[in-house]
């Protein structure tokens, strides 16, 4: 996946949350479009300390060589 692969779901209108599985197994979700930095080769995610407050508690640093898929939080729900 590329950065402008990830920036495309970023600057969707209206904004749809997503997922990011990453190959290790780990994976993150994308509540907003401000939380998440794309650089050419990485993203980095501020992660909410609680979800729905906008504090940040930290943030994950991704490689995108790593990440594996994407999908959309609601067909993850609908699942």
């Amino acid at each position: 996946m590329s950065a402008e692969d990830i920036r495309a779901l970023v600057e969707r209108v209206p904004f749809v949350p997503f997922r990011i599985h990453l190959s290790n197994g780990q994976c993150f979700d994308v509540l907003h479009p401000d939380f998440l930095w794309i650089f050419r080769n990485r993203l980095e995610l501020a992660v909410p300390e609680e979800p729905g407050r906008g504090i940040i508690d930290h943030a994950e640093h991704i490689a995108l060589p790593h990440v594996a898929r994407v999908e959309e939080l609601a067909r993850v729900a609908a699942a």
